[in-house]
Formats: C-alpha cells, structure tokens, sequence
C-alpha cells in the first residue's frame, strides 16, 4: 500500500497563471515557496531554505480561485503529488514533481482595510464566510459569487453575542 498526500503552507511565489486546453478544460498554475529550516555549521545559527513546489488546479473550480490569489498570498495546499517528465526540444530530458491541488485554504487577508467577510477554504468552490467578532480566521473583502454550486453547506462560527441561554434546547 502507498499513500500520495501532500499538505503544505507556503506564500505564492508568483500570480497564478490560467490556461484552457483546446478541449476546454482549465488549468490554473502557480507556485508555492515553503521554508525548510537548518542549522548553520560554521554560525550554529537556524538559517530558512527555501523550496520552491509547483501546484496545479484542473476543471471549473481554477478560474474561480484564480480570482482569489495573487503573488505574495499566504495558502495552505492538500493534494497528490505527479511526476512528469518529457524532452526539449534540442533533446534535453527535464522531469518536475508538481502537487495536484483538492484544496487550498487562505491564511492571508485579502484586504486589511476592509473586513467582514474571510475565505476559510476551498475544496471545490471559494465559499464566503461572514467573520464574527473574535473569529481569529483570515479576514478578506470580496465580492459575492453570483451562483453557489450545490456543494455542503460552509459553517460560520456563532458571534460572540451568542450564549447558551439563548439556544432553545
């Protein structure tokens, strides 16, 4: 048995870039930079390396998310990782191993100055959430989907005027 599961969180190295193939599939791409964290020999000092993972999104839910993230944007990702490999044209062989993306999750605000509404996650479609007062999730302004895909229902947390008293069971 083998599993291929990849969880990681890293900030977006460059805007994502959308294609669409001649069958009409889309296809969003962007990259993903993750620190991996040594100890310097000769300072002794914790010095961050950084990885550079390339991330792919296939299908109807890539022009949505396109909309959301940008260069600098703080994700966390979970997918598959694939191995591709092919020759140039003057006959070199390159290879990249590449994360399938199911889900991203922002962790960054969108925009600071204006709040009320984050992005927890996205599994299938971007999903608004309203922001109660005290939630530590990310906050992020956005404009509201104009369909909402027949996917489960997204929680929001009670506001914190909520209390036990008030719940009738």
């Amino acid at each position: 048995m083998s599993i291929n599961r990849v969880n990681i969180s890293g900030n977006l190295t460059r805007d994502p870039e959308l294609r669409v193939t001649g069958g009409g599939t889309q296809i969003l791409s962007f990259g993903v930079a993750v620190n991996d964290r040594r100890r310097n020999q000769q300072s002794g000092e914790w010095e961050d390396y950084p990885n550079f993972v390339d991330c792919v999104v296939f299908g109807a839910r890539a022009e949505p998310l396109s909309r959301f993230l940008s260069k600098g944007s703080k994700v966390a990702v979970e997918g598959k990782l694939r191995y591709s490999s092919w020759e140039t044209k003057d006959g070199q062989r390159r290879s990249k191993l590449e994360v399938v993306v199911d889900e991203v999750e922002f962790l960054s605000p969108r925009n600071q100055a204006s709040g009320g509404q984050g992005y927890q996650q996205y599994g299938g479609q971007a999903q608004p959430q309203a922001a109660a007062p005290g939630y530590g999730g990310p906050v992020a302004a956005a404009p509201q989907p104009q369909a909402q895909p027949a996917y489960g229902a997204v929680q929001t947390p009670p506001s914190a005027d909520v209390y036990d008293e008030d719940i009738p069971f």
